[in-house]
């Protein structure tokens, strides 16, 4: 094991840094001081502050999760599916892939990806239901269609769900009430992006293999330095990269030459919908590998922050991070805390993530017809807020007037409704539209960013313009006792988000696929199109 350590270059943090000693935030943040963040963030912060010493509280789990896990081996039933977003998801996700073991994780409303996990072998399959209310309606539905599909194959339902949720939540009453085959209490005192060391980040995680019982040595081996209130506290560090550099509130993520898989994406969701808020925040850029172009460029509103061994542009000012997982994940926990402190805001709550929820919610119940499109261009039907398609009537023209808002300090969101397994290609347009407008470029699978980025979007600077790719997909699934399906549900929760943006007067270009993998390639030739036009046509 490894403890962390983060190196920094091109930066003068260190007047920051001797603040933060000087006020002894690190210690403040061990001892659970709500009063860190001020007092209107208070009452949140003295609720929410249970993540700092979860190496030790975990433990308990241990047990009970490892006597589960014999028993389900001993039944055959070797396939983990884990219904959950946000951070219910994201950490397994890390954790398993590191780890080298397989976990199905669903945190999509896609019908193509619902019914790819659906079709997987159920005679094997346990699903852990992960959520602290269980009112989630993604979640909800994913438990759904599972307890239908096994009494469909003549399985007992109940005995093939687990369920991870906070004491005296509907969902426990609910799992009780069902008899479901096991109910872990994670800790109510943790927030979903900090759980990934509580019952929600490892009991999904341990079922599918991971050793979870080292994940937590390894935050307990890098605790002590974490806490100190000492200039090389590497979470000092990383928190004043983060949130200490004048007029560059722009992250780019990426990790090279790492054996820990994914790690971006999770600080991803951490930072986002910690900082992104009343007009502020760090906007993080999850990129993959050393190539992308955000990585080569020296833009005066970004740092970079790494999960590597060396920067990449040595012009930008860069903190280098290392260490184990287990204390990679302590220490971004801690140093988006940190940058909370900094900022001036609350790094607990997200304000701002409800607003996409209670506008699909409101869709839902109303089920309008959908908006007309402004035209169809191929496989791509185009719609746009008000003035974006003046004149236009091809994709090129309305994605070149989406990218005449851009601002010099702005940024580009992706936001693709679609299934991330068959349509993973359409990723390879985040590095194309960087590398085309000199701009950083975030890219999102919905719904799932809705609990991670999302937050930045509405709450964060009001900076970015916001590219939406839905699709029609040639199946739908029904949702078990609901008045709809989940077509309905990802197209509700993609209008709605729109609709959130469009209100608070974010520029947003939608465009929906007729046939999915038509319009992907459609996308991705119209800009390959593009770079060969602006290079001359070589």
């Amino acid at each position: 094991m490894t403890t962390p350590a983060v190196r920094t270059e091109n930066g003068d943090w260190a007047a920051t840094i001797d603040r933060l000693v000087s006020e002894k935030i690190a210690s403040r943040i061990a001892a659970k001081d709500a009063t860190i963040w001020g007092p209107e963030a208070e009452p949140e912060s003295s609720i929410r502050l249970n993540w700092v010493d979860l190496h030790e509280t975990s433990r308990p789990l241990l047990a009970e999760i490892e006597a589960l896990q014999a028993d389900l081996r001993s039944e055959g039933l070797d396939r983990i599916v884990l219904c959950g977003m946000g951070g219910s998801s994201l950490a397994p996700e890390v954790i398993t892939r590191t780890a080298g073991v397989d976990l199905v994780v669903l945190d999509s409303t896609n019908p193509s990806v619902i019914a790819r996990a659906l079709a997987g072998d159920l005679q094997r399959t346990v699903v852990v239901v992960s959520s602290k209310s269980g009112g989630t309606v993604e979640t909800d539905s994913q438990r759904r269609v599972f307890v239908k599909a096994f009494t469909d194959a003549g399985i007992d339902a109940s005995s093939r769900i687990v369920v991870v949720t906070d004491p005296g939540s509907p969902f426990q009453k609910l799992s009780e009430d069902e008899g479901y085959r096991k109910t872990f209490l994670a800790d109510p005192n943790v927030g979903g992006r900090y759980s990934a060391l509580t019952a929600f980040g490892l009991v999904p995680s341990a079922l599918a293999g991971a050793d979870v019982a080292e994940l937590l040595d390894q935050a307990a081996e890098a605790a002590p330095s974490l806490q100190a209130d000492s200039a090389d506290n590497p979470a000092l560090v990383l928190g004043a990269v983060l949130a200490a550099s004048e007029g560059r509130d722009k992250a780019i993520l990426a990790a090279h030459g790492s054996d820990i898989v994914g790690f971006p994406d999770w600080a991803e969701q951490l930072i986002a919908e910690s900082t992104g808020k009343n007009g502020t925040g760090v906007l993080p850029v999850a990129v993959k590998g050393e190539h992308a172009p955000e990585l080569h460029k020296s833009l005066p509103d970004i740092v970079h922050a790494l999960l590597a061994d060396k920067a990449t542009n040595n012009e930008v000012p860069t903190g280098l991070t290392s260490g184990s997982l287990g204390g990679q994940l302590l220490l971004w926990e801690t140093a988006t805390a940190v940058a909370g402190y900094l900022l001036g805001i609350n790094p607990f709550d997200q304000p701002d993530v409800e607003s996409a929820k209670k506008a699909a919610r409101g869709l839902l119940d109303a089920q309008p017809e959908p908006e007309p499109a402004a035209f169809t261009d191929g496989a791509v039907e185009v719609r746009a807020t008000e003035g974006l398609l003046d004149g236009v009537d091809t994709v090129q023209g309305a994605l070149d007037s989406l990218l005449s808002q851009l601002a010099d300090d702005g940024y580009v969101a992706v936001m693709a409704y679609l299934d991330s397994e068959r349509d993973e290609n359409l990723m390879a347009i985040r590095p194309a539209l960087a590398a085309r407008t000199d701009r950083p470029v975030t890219f999102g699978w919905g719904p799932r960013f809705l609990h991670s980025t999302g937050q930045y979007h509405k709450g964060g600077h009001p900076q970015g313009v916001f590219l939406q790719v839905t699709s029609t997909e040639t199946g739908d699934v029904e949702i078990p006792d609901r008045p709809f399906t989940f077509g309905t549900l990802i197209s509700a929760q993609a209008a709605g988000d729109a609709n959130v943006l469009a209100e608070r007067g974010r520029p947003v270009l939608r465009l929906h696929l007729t046939d999915p993998a038509a319009g992907v390639h459609q996308l991705i030739s119209l800009l390959d199109a593009h770079d060969k036009s602006e290079d001359g046509g070589t």
